[in-house]
């Protein structure tokens, strides 16, 4: 019974909950600047670029099947590894904002005072001098 009770307590614990929503916000937050990247910013830059559209740049390595006719060619979709790429660095972006605005407001821990060790140092010292 003690396995099944502390696996209860680690389940229920507030950490594994907070973590566990952070994580489904994290995985729709992707989704939503995902669809951010390659359906708002990404056309107007292949626009401003001469009409490119990133995931379809690529480098054909080989036709596959002996060059049978309706079978895709292997390629290596550099474009793909792009556009990726350039999702990756505005997630990163917005989660840095969140945590600058999520710890700014929050207040200063207080300094910490002298251990009990060296009080009890400054009062044998004390003693020790009358």
């Amino acid at each position: 019974m003690g396995m099944i009770k502390d696996f209860k307590e680690f389940a229920l614990s507030g950490n594994l909950i907070d973590m566990a929503t952070g994580i489904i916000i994290g995985v729709a937050s992707g989704k939503l600047i995902s669809s951010l990247v390659s359906d708002v910013i990404m056309p107007p830059i292949g626009v401003a670029l001469g009409g490119v559209n990133f995931t379809d740049l690529g480098i054909k390595l080989a036709e596959t099947g002996g060059g049978e006719k309706g079978l895709e060619p292997i390629m290596l979709k550099y474009g793909a590894f792009i556009q990726s790429f350039i999702d990756f660095l505005i997630i990163m972006a917005v989660v840095f904002i969140i945590i600058k605005i999520a710890t700014r407001n929050k207040e200063p821990e207080p300094e910490a005072g002298p251990s009990q060790e060296d009080l009890l140092t400054e009062i044998r010292d004390a003693l020790q001098k009358k």
